[in-house]
């Protein structure tokens, strides 16, 4: 059977770092308060020039620099994103413009913070009616566009960012994409969710809205996304009859370190094979795992035949994992 495989990473970061001694100035927190209770340190905030699309894009055009293509070749690029800058065009569509993949048709995926985890499951179904397409998979938000920047318990959370791979149909028949599965719930969705843009259709006006930004009951999610991402994770290893034990390195969404705390514990893998960088930007939803997954690879922690576990948990609520040998 052929499998999808990752033939480049590529990552990109805002410039501008937004530390939380410099939030203290902006609201009633402490570095401390922030520390303890989330792990992050900093995050990076865009800036002009920096919109969701152009992070997206640079970030594909490294993963292509890596896996030694251009954009030409790719036939398909698929963006999780819930912050583009542009509701129509999709964001897939800008990277297709300004990478200059003219061969590609391109689409969004908003699942939150499990965008790039649904992008690589929509890339293994087409690859194996394919295997010798190229598909572009990249995670982009700016979340810092969604941000009540008056609200402690959530600006200190969110950060921007981008991170892309480039897969296609792999020859070796024990390498590539092993399993995933995906899962989502409706009818939590009070509990983690962003209005759109003020209608411009009076009667569609909600009759509580006071701003397009991110609302989150802290708490519930912290207990839903723990279970939620240890049964994905379960099932997953499960489905293709893996030991946790075998895994080399478990790549979670960087929510925040309670989470990713609580996740190691369960997941009764060690702490060292859970790779965290939560501290230096934050959580950037769909972003968080294609920039620790290149983050992870440029350090030289993947290496051929090793075991790579994905989980993710998002707003929908979404969540899933997802398994690949190198």
């Amino acid at each position: 059977m052929t499998r999808p495989v990752i033939l480049g990473t590529g990552s990109c970061l805002p410039q501008r770092v937004l530390t939380n001694l410099d939030l203290e100035k902006i609201v009633d927190t402490t570095d401390e308060w922030i520390t303890v209770r989330t792990g992050i340190k900093e995050r990076h905030i865009a800036g002009r020039g920096e919109e969701t699309s152009k992070l997206a894009a640079e970030a594909a055009r490294r993963a292509l620099a890596m896996a030694a293509l251009s954009a030409e070749d790719i036939d398909l690029i698929v963006v999780g994103t819930m912050t583009s800058e542009k509701t129509m065009p999709s964001c897939a569509c800008l990277v297709q413009k300004e990478i200059g993949a003219v061969n590609a048709f391109a689409m969004d995926v908003n699942a939150a913070c499990s965008g790039f985890l649904y992008g690589l499951d929509i890339a293994d179904k087409y690859i194996k009616a394919d295997p010798a397409m190229k598909v572009l998979v990249i995670g982009a938000e700016n979340l810092s566009a969604r941000t009540n920047w008056q609200d402690r318990t959530t600006c200190v959370l969110f950060g921007d960012g981008a991170g892309a791979c480039v897969m296609t149909g792999g020859n070796a028949p024990d390498r590539g994409l092993l399993a995933s599965q995906l899962y989502a719930d409706g009818r939590l969705w009070h509990l983690l969710h962003m209005d759109t843009a003020p209608s411009l259709n009076p009667d569609l006006v909600p009759e509580e809205y006071d701003g397009s930004y991110i609302r989150m009951a802290g708490q519930e999610v912290f207990k839903y996304a723990v279970r939620a991402m240890q049964d994905g994770v379960a099932k997953v290893l499960a489905h293709a009859n893996i030991e946790p034990a075998a895994v080399k390195l478990v790549i979670p969404h960087q929510a925040n370190i309670r989470i990713l705390n609580s996740l190691t514990e369960r997941l009764a893998i060690p702490a060292e094979k859970i790779y965290i960088n939560v501290h230096k930007y934050g959580n950037t939803s769909a972003a968080s795992m294609p920039i620790a997954l290149d983050e992870a690879n440029r350090e030289g922690r993947l290496q051929p035949g090793d075991l790579v576990l994905f989980c993710a948990f998002g707003g929908g609520f979404t969540w899933g994992a997802a398994l690949m040998r190198w």
